[in-house]
């Protein structure tokens, strides 16, 4: 299947409140009121957040939010990462739905040690971290943190939109900015960062094109740009990486 020509994509900036079902409320608000949208991606975490103190609590609560959302997306595509349970363990996983189904998971590979992650959560596999497909568009999903890895960026080179949802502290604000527009230019895609604006988090929500320019307003709980195909051909075949 071909990609379509152009497709609207919306980043969601938004805090979490302490209320777990306030949040899913909003994102169930959200994903209705942006039919138009093809693909809509969620900050890290956003309906729990790094809640430790009750991250029983948390994992059961987004488990059965998966299956509320299942039901409400349909050709629209949603991307967030949740605390789930996995065996014993609690493990960070992003999930991607499209028409009823989760299309695509992965576990959160590179743990923020800085944020105490890998005290509560268990790693996910960097082999895990690769393109996936979905309607002819070939994707790639970064959670936060595995967006520093050069390595992952190579890993996931041919991607036509990577897919960062993120939970970024505020005093590294410039890195996520620097970082998520070096791997649109340098992997010629869109990036799609969607993070935290909790008031200790950086904000930096963008949608980023293959020849840099950025969609961004950290005021805003929601960014919206429509991306062109066209202009990834345009850039891979304008300047030749291989």
């Amino acid at each position: 299947m071909r990609p379509p020509k152009t497709m609207e994509a919306l980043s969601l900036q938004l805090p979490s409140s302490q209320i777990y079902q306030e949040n899913l409320d909003t994102l169930v608000r959200l994903v209705r009121e942006q039919r138009e949208s093809k693909i809509i991606v969620a900050p890290e975490v956003y309906l729990t957040a790094y809640d430790y103190d009750n991250i029983e609590m948390a994992a059961e609560f987004s488990r059965k939010a998966i299956e509320k959302l299942k039901k409400l997306v349909g050709s629209q595509i949603l991307v967030l990462t949740l605390i789930l349970k996995d065996g014993d363990n609690y493990v960070n996983n992003a999930i991607v739905i499209h028409n009823h189904t989760i299309v695509h998971q992965q576990k959160k590979a590179w743990l923020f040690k800085l944020g105490d992650e890998d005290r509560y959560l268990k790693a996910g596999r960097t082999e895990d971290i690769k393109p996936f497909e979905i309607e002819g568009v070939t994707y790639a999903l970064l959670i936060c943190f595995e967006l520093r890895f050069k390595d992952l960026w190579r890993q996931i080179e041919g991607a036509d939109i990577v897919l960062v949802p993120a939970r970024w502290g505020l005093p590294r604000k410039r890195h996520l900015e620097i970082l998520s527009s070096a791997l649109a230019v340098m992997n010629q895609c869109y990036v799609i960062v969607a993070n935290s604006s909790d008031d200790d988090m950086a904000s930096s929500s963008a949608i980023i094109s293959p020849d840099g320019k950025v969609s961004a307003d950290d005021d805003a709980a929601v960014i919206k740009e429509v991306i062109n195909f066209r202009e990834i051909e345009k850039m891979r075949r304008y300047i030749v990486m291989k």
